[in-house]
């Protein structure tokens, strides 16, 4: 339920109102904007009867939210969230942001000279998994917290933010001591324990779109999050999985634009995992940007070919230093400096 005070609503009317509303054994979260206050409801489990709110002073009109997902939704929050990434601003009006790297750290020298090179390029941040969750057990797994410690070395060589995976909450302390931009993985994403201690501290999240979540589930999935008082979530599109089997998942660019109409929240596009295939990645990373997406994230790995993981969709070092030029050309031409 959402509560929309009037514009001449006073401290002491919305105190009453939030004291209201504890009082009946629920979460009062107000929301104050550039003209009035609003207050979210959160708690219930169905529907609240309204009648001793509205006969509060002050109070304009209360509208019934039926979606299971409140604090991320345009109804409780309609202005748009700017996720600051040690100084990189990722949302609605920014610049659009590439992030890049490989998929897994493999060694000292590849991830610092990936880094460095895709900083020259342009990129904004560097991207790198440490841990990997991948589909069979005898397939390389990251390096885990030594992986860690050469992205952090990467990332001071360069001066990039660090993004890499989390994938279980008794690893998110250790994580966030490295990374800048905690990731959650697309089979990680109604991994609920760990959403909720995401939400417990303040560093932003990635969180990608599970391989069969609806709209609705990945919204509910960042809910987890901003529930726990952590608002700094960037959505990320990383394609689905249909029928279709010509390439590694359907990228459903559609969510884009519904996305920014049902939530605040910046939403990026991961078109390496989308598609599966180095072509088609440069082709899809512009697609994105053109309809709406506030950045990317692209694979890069200097020899793809020797790769411990997802070589085939990787940009070697020419291929990424191209996409960037038609970037910035793109970007440029959408109006951003």
């Amino acid at each position: 339920m959402l509560i929309v005070m009037s514009h001449n609503a006073t401290t002491a009317d919305i105190d009453a109102v939030v004291r209201t509303v504890n009082e009946m054994g629920l979460t009062a979260a107000p929301i104050p904007g550039r003209e009035r206050t609003a207050i979210g409801v959160l708690g219930n489990q169905g529907y609240v009867d309204d009648s001793k709110i509205l006969e509060l002073t002050g109070v304009q009109q209360v509208i019934h939210v039926s979606k299971p997902y409140k604090l991320v939704s345009r109804d409780f929050h309609p202005e748009n969230t700017i996720v600051d990434v040690r100084g990189v601003r990722v949302g609605q009006g920014c610049r659009p942001v590439v992030v890049a790297g490989p998929c897994a750290v493999e060694s000292e020298e590849q991830i610092v000279k990936t880094a460095l090179f895709v900083k020259q390029a342009g990129a904004d941040m560097l991207r790198g998994g440490a841990f990997k969750p991948r589909t069979g057990p005898h397939t390389f797994q990251g390096l885990r917290e030594e992986g860690l410690k050469l992205l952090a070395v990467a990332g001071r060589e360069s001066g990039l933010p660090i993004v890499t995976e989390v994938m279980s909450p008794d690893s998110v302390g250790l994580v966030s001591e490295y990374a800048d931009l905690l990731q959650v993985g697309a089979r990680n994403m109604q991994n609920f324990d760990l959403l909720r201690e995401l939400g417990r501290i303040r560093k932003p999240v990635l969180l990608k779109r599970g391989m069969s979540a609806t709209v609705e589930e990945f919204l509910a999935a960042a809910e987890y999050i901003l529930a726990e008082g952590n608002d700094q979530v960037i959505l990320c599109e990383r394609g689905i999985r249909t029928y279709e089997t010509a390439t590694r998942n359907t990228l459903d660019l559609a969510i884009v634009p519904l996305i920014k109409e049902l939530s605040h929240l910046p939403i990026m596009v991961d078109p390496s995992h989308a598609t599966g295939k180095r072509s088609l990645v440069p082709p899809m990373a512009l697609a994105a940007l053109v309809g709406g997406a506030q950045g990317v994230l692209v694979e890069v790995h200097p020899e793809p070919e020797k790769a411990l993981s997802d070589g085939p969709q990787s940009l070697t070092f020419p291929g990424f230093g191209n996409l960037m030029e038609e970037v910035r050309r793109l970007t440029g031409f959408l109006g951003y400096v």
